[in-house]
């Protein structure tokens, strides 16, 4: 019978590509991941054009265990990003920081375990995405950061992220790494204004879509000394190419190149600890244990395999605090 379904031709094509830059090992590691690294920042549109932060102090609360900082400040020029510092109280600065972010949810309040709108706080107490309240918890300092398209940065309270990501592409760039940018600059931006922050110990964390932008963000940026990225970390061939995903999940040309256990590669010898769901339907756990084996390959190529793990929820699409926390805390330790 005659073929009638382009998906399946497209898709055809993309499992019979062997990745042109996996790691062969014959060069050194440390070439293959700066080639790796600067390849990766060109598919993502990377990196975008500096400017000043204009940081500013919204306001300052005082809660039980900790105190709330609310800042903006300015990732590119006339773009301005919300975020909210949390520092646990009598604990001797300074902290290592958790960056928290939020997937396609109703906003980074979540993180702030703050129900907003209309079945919030369900999700916050069925779902584990009260990010930054389980950091403070566990001693560290916590930032929260809006994505673009999401929450109140264009997406309230649903994100809107397809008009932008496909504009992004006729301009050479990607919501994927516009989001990437942004975590970048607000590294740059706590590190110099909050002393309460150890700059050397900032992890980054975040489910789904911000489990996405979680593991771009340490691929690139080496200043994030450990990520715990959720439901996101998957093979493209079982993951966002066999089914719809939101359109801030793809980068142009990337299955070229690399699969997502080949990136995982660019975080060693960092600390990596991926986070999945054995029924999560649109990251596959097979999918995500591939990935992981190919991580595990790699980290060891770089005399550190013992800093990559994999943590298994047994349920569905969401983060796992209870399995999750101890097994990150026993790697930085």
């Amino acid at each position: 019978m005659r073929e009638h379904v382009p998906h399946n031709i497209s898709y055809n094509i993309l499992k019979s590509i062997i990745p042109s830059m996996s790691y062969d090992k014959t060069s050194s590691f440390s070439e293959w991941q700066k080639a790796a690294r600067q390849k990766l920042n060109e598919l993502l549109g990377l990196p975008l054009r500096r400017c000043p932060e204009l940081i500013e102090i919204e306001y300052e609360k005082e809660h039980g265990d900790y105190t709330e900082t609310r800042f903006s400040f300015q990732s590119e020029e006339g773009y301005f990003v919300p975020c909210h510092l949390l520092v646990p109280k009598n604990a001797a600065a300074p902290l290592p920081l958790m960056i928290c972010v939020q997937g396609h949810s109703t906003g980074m309040h979540m993180s702030l375990g703050v129900p907003l709108y209309e079945g919030d706080m369900e999700k916050i107490e069925l779902t584990d995405k009260d990010f930054a309240i389980q950091a403070v918890s566990r001693g560290l300092c916590a930032v929260t950061i809006e994505q673009r398209c999401m929450g109140e940065c264009g997406g309230t309270p649903h994100p809107a992220c397809d008009l932008t990501a496909v504009t992004d592409i006729l301009i050479g760039r990607t919501l994927i790494g516009e989001r990437v940018w942004d975590i970048q600059r607000l590294i740059d931006t706590v590190t110099a204004h909050f002393p309460q922050v150890d700059s050397e110990k900032i992890y980054c964390m975040g489910n789904s879509g911000g489990g996405t932008s979680t593991f771009y963000a340490a691929c690139t940026d080496e200043r994030i000394k450990a990520a715990m990225p959720s439901c996101s970390v998957c093979e493209y061939e079982d993951s966002i190419t066999p089914m719809k995903h939101c359109n801030c999940n793809y980068i142009p040309y990337i299955r070229k190149y690399f699969e997502m256990g080949d990136l995982c590669g660019l975080i060693a010898p960092r600390k990596l600890v991926i986070v999945a769901g054995t029924d999560d339907g649109i990251f596959p756990i097979h999918g995500t244990k591939k990935t992981f084996n190919t991580a595990s390959t790699l980290f060891d190529s770089a005399g550190a395999k013992g800093n990559c793990a994999l943590v298994i929820g047994n349920g569905g699409h969401r983060f796992y605090a209870d399995d999750a926390w101890p097994v990150f805390l026993k790697l930085i330790s």
